[in-house]
């Protein structure tokens, strides 16, 4: 029976790189691997097919051989036939990690490829911190206190008991995992006695109960700079829990928000704040005064005839930028207000207003109903 063109089996064009050629090979030896296909003999066959394509094409000498003479380069004495090489093995300890690992590429939890046994890194821890726009504005330092894990001291973090240490496991060598021969394929599991750590603690400290670390409650001095958002994350590397025997501390992560502020309402580095005007002052002008978020006052001056909504820019008077010598401004909003609870006397000064007063008093009013009057005009002589 003649052999299938290598290309044709992977599945490639005869222009394939590497790279190609491992994303095919891959494919392939997941899909008809036997311990995928038990009993499956035509499953065996391709896969021992796919290997043997692949160990040829991905030896540069073997691929320019077999392009120049075909399958007749490695007959009768030929450049040798392709075999299992260590590279093989490499990429079939990769799959098999997918078959039986837990998804992190070190099952039960014990050392990665070249981490340290028995060393499990700690938890992220995450805090979260309300603060005032005041302190957001001008930045302060928070003490908080955080109930974590951290290393024993009996032990120093070792697990091991005062005068003890914890010695290598003996069925893997220190590694954390085993491996199991199955024909020509190596199945790598974690090490059934010491559950992927490495270590075996056989007199464990009476503190931490063998884990290297104990409960605490901790103290940290947190730094807010001027600036920071609602929602802003501060990383504080090496602050959270402490790892298991001695394996490096996690990071803590603190999470700010922002109490909502009785006057102004923030927009990046920019506030808001509405104020109300008396009818007066917008008709005839005058002077408000304002709070500014540094806890001082400025004066607004308002010209003749404001109208509810307008703004008014302060310039700088805003939210720092963070990490900038940048700030935003400050925006004041009038709303005109419409007195209440009126004296006799005031509705008759008002409706002796309203009898004098003409469309120039009311610009926008007159020309809106001038407006409406010319629609129902319109539409009734279209009817």
């Amino acid at each position: 029976m003649s052999k299938r063109d290598y290309y044709e089996v992977l599945g490639v064009a005869k222009t394939a790189s590497e790279s190609e050629l491992k994303v095919a090979f891959r494919k392939l030896a997941m899909v008809h691997h036997p311990d995928r296909n038990p009993g499956d003999k035509e499953a065996e066959i391709k896969f021992k097919e796919v290997n043997e394509a692949y160990q040829c094409l991905s030896d540069g000498e073997k691929r320019a051989a077999y392009d120049r003479f075909g399958h007749a380069a490695f007959s009768q004495g030929g450049a040798g036939g392709p075999g299992f090489g260590n590279e093989f093995g490499d990429f079939m300890s990769d799959i098999f990690e997918n078959f039986f690992g837990d998804g992190r590429g070190a099952p039960g939890g014990g050392r990665g490829r070249g981490g340290a046994p028995g060393r499990e890194r700690g938890a992220d821890l995450r805090y979260n911190l309300e603060i005032s726009l005041e302190e957001a504005f001008s930045g302060k330092t928070e003490t908080i206190r955080i109930p974590t894990s951290i290393a024993c001291e009996a032990c120093s973090g070792t697990g091991a008991k005062a005068g003890s240490k914890p010695r290598t496991c003996s069925t893997c060598g220190g590694y954390g995992r085993v491996r199991a021969a199955q024909g020509f394929f190596a199945i790598e599991r974690t090490c059934p006695n010491c559950h992927g750590r490495g270590e075996v603690v056989d007199d464990p400290c009476t503190a931490c109960s063998g884990a290297g670390r104990v409960n605490r409650e901790r103290t940290l001095s947190i730094n807010v700079p001027a600036g920071v958002d609602d929602g802003l994350r501060i990383r504080l590397a090496g602050e959270g829990e402490s790892g298991l025997r001695g394996g490096p501390s996690g990071d803590l992560y603190v999470f700010l928000s922002i109490k909502p502020h009785p006057f102004f309402q923030r927009d990046g580095a920019d506030l808001f704040c509405r104020v109300p005007i008396s009818m007066v002052t917008a008709a005839l002008s005058g002077e408000i005064t304002v709070p500014v978020i540094d806890g001082s006052q400025t004066q607004v001056r308002i010209p003749a005839g404001t109208q509810t909504a307008k703004q008014f820019r302060i310039k700088g008077k805003g939210m720092p930028v963070l990490r900038s010598r940048e700030v935003g401004d400050l925006y004041i909003q009038v709303s005109v207000e419409t007195p209440q609870n009126l004296t006799k006397r005031q509705r008759e000064l008002l409706q002796e207003f309203d009898q004098s007063a003409s469309d120039e008093n009311h610009p926008e009013s007159a020309g809106f109903f001038s407006k409406v009057r010319d629609f129902f005009v319109s539409g009734a002589t279209r009817a």
